[in-house]
């Protein structure tokens, strides 16, 4: 059984040195970045447990550089370092792909807590990718392209367009689709969901030539699954 391998991007060197120390008096084995670029081609080059990164770095900053290996199928563990402690850059982080978030000044006793419970957590990331044919959608990024084109759509119509990607081919009824995209306090109307479905077929089906939004005559409404063109 080897040590536990952490890698910390930080571009304060006394800081990334006493860290460095810290983890290594722990028994860790710990390797040092200063810049966002850096840690990139380190993590698909070794088998690190836990990547800790700070936010504010030179060159491309902590939460593009945690975008960009998670984009990259780098499913290790990343804790988040940063001086700021306002709750939008906590989301921003967590939302980028960060399993867990630290302001500094730290005590370094709960920061080693936070690296080994990290380190235990089964590899089951899943960046909530949904694909459907040509669509792909991020839900928590709220994204969703066709063809690799970026399109457009509101939270609601995110929502619904979701409901029908978590169920390719399948037959909704319009309460199903109801249940899916609203809360129990939402005040039913039978036309909403016809509604919408007539915006998604704007943006996502008539642009594009397509028909995926289907209307099952008596039934409800499917998401057409497309072959290969």
């Amino acid at each position: 059984m080897t040590a536990m391998r952490v890698l910390v991007i930080e571009d304060e060197l006394p800081l990334a040195e006493l860290i460095q120390a810290g983890l290594r008096s722990e028994g860790l084995l710990a390797d040092t970045a200063e810049r966002g670029e850096d840690a990139l081609w380190m993590a698909a080059a070794s088998p690190y447990d836990v990547i800790c990164l700070d936010v504010n770095l030179p060159g491309i900053d902590g939460f593009e550089t945690c975008r960009r290996l998670r984009d990259a199928g780098v499913d290790v563990p990343i804790l988040m370092l940063t001086a700021r402690d306002a709750v939008d850059d906590r989301i921003t982080g967590l939302q980028t792909g960060a399993d867990d978030y630290l302001v500094k000044p730290f005590d370094f006793g709960e920061f080693v807590a936070r690296v080994r419970a990290l380190a235990r957590r089964p590899p089951v990331r899943d960046p909530e990718r949904l694909v459907v044919g040509d669509l792909v959608m991020d839900p928590v990024g709220r994204t969703l392209t066709r063809a690799g084109t970026p399109v457009d759509l509101s939270v609601k119509e995110l929502q619904i367009l979701e409901v029908f990607m978590r169920n390719p081919g399948r037959v909704l009824t319009r309460l199903q689709i109801l249940e899916g995209a609203w809360d129990q306090g939402y005040e039913h109307r039978s036309n909403v969901i016809d509604v919408y479905v007539r915006y998604l077929r704007e943006k996502i089906d008539r642009p594009f030539g397509r028909t995926t939004l289907e209307t099952v005559r008596g039934a409800g409404y499917r998401l057409r699954v497309e072959g290969p063109d």
